[in-house]
Formats: C-alpha cells, structure tokens, sequence
C-alpha cells in the first residue's frame, strides 16, 4: 500500500497543471475569435460604402450624358483637402440663363455634395483622355473616400487604383478609389 501513497504524492499538483494549460488554450482560442469578430463587423460597412460609391459614379456619368456640350466643364479638381464635411453649395441654373457650363456647375456641386453625404471624406475627380473634353470623348471618373483609421488592417496597398491628384490630398489612411471609365 505504501507505494500507492507515493505514486500520489508524486502526481499532486498535475490536476492544477492541466487546468492552467487548457485555460491558456482558451485564451489564444477567444483571441483569434475576437479578432475574427471585429473583421466581420467591419467589412459589411466597407462593402455598403463601395456600393453607394458605384450608385454616385452612375449617377454622375449620367448627369454628364445628359449635358454632352458641357463636357469639359466638369473636369474639376478635388475639392477635398481634409476631413472636411463644409456644404457644397449648388449653383442655381434657371433657364433661359442656364448654359451648359452652369448646368455642368449645378450637376458637379450636386454630385459632390452626395457623394461627401454618403462616404466618409468622399470627393470625386473627371478628367478625359484627351486635352479637351468633347462630345466624343472618352472620360474617367473617380470616386474616392477614406475609410476611418480604424480599418487600417483591411487597408490595401493599391488603394483602389487612385491617381497621383488623389493620392496627394489623401495621405493617411489611404484613400478608397473607385474608378469608372466612360464615354459621353
């Protein structure tokens, strides 16, 4: 019988061991889930923001369709310098006042207030693939918005192909692009 006391006295404390040993299991088990969990929770709102960026980009190139002749006037530059969330007042065009680059003016303020409403720091960039924008001419069309910094890890190196205009006003956090290519 002696030698079964000492086999226990010999295991004391092993019992402590394993539950310290599965606790840290579950530890590393849970942190992977809460970081699993904070991924999840952001990307639906990433996803909702690059789908109101494709209804702004339809939205915009249709105003441009709609006003063939005024084509080169809504080659504009970024508006957005920072975080900046001032009105975009609209110009007022009234017929028989209203010229194509007034109506271009009102569509552009219009399309860029939407766009500020709807995506966090959003701004949008046209520029044509020729020196002059006409009737015929092939445009881009920009959509850009920043994530807040929050989502640094889902951060992407290409940034949603952004041109260098873009890439210089939107420092950090990276911007998001949208890029649509179109034809008046």
């Amino acid at each position: 019988m002696r030698p079964v006391r000492c086999h226990r006295r010999l295991q004391g404390g092993a019992l402590l061991i394993e539950v310290l040993v599965a606790m840290l299991l579950l530890a590393i088990g849970m942190l992977s889930l809460g970081a699993t969990l904070s991924v999840a929770v952001q990307l639906p709102k990433l996803s909702g923001h690059h789908a109101s960026a494709v209804n702004l980009a339809a939205s915009h190139i249709d105003r441009i369709r709609a006003n063939p002749g005024g084509f080169d006037s809504y080659k504009t530059p970024l508006r957005e310098t920072d975080w900046s969330f001032d009105v975009i007042e609209s110009k007022n065009c009234i017929y028989p006042q209203c010229s194509e680059a007034l109506l271009a003016a009102m569509d552009d303020a219009a399309s860029r207030q939407a766009v500020r409403i709807a995506l966090p720091a959003g701004d949008l960039l046209v520029t044509c693939n020729t020196a002059t924008c006409t009737q015929n001419s092939h445009g881009n069309l920009w959509i850009v918005w920043q994530e807040p910094s929050t989502y640094a890890a889902l951060e992407q190196s290409s940034s949603g192909n952004c041109p260098p205009q873009v890439t210089a006003v939107y420092t950090r956090p990276k911007p998001r692009c949208l890029y649509v290519g179109f034809k008046v």
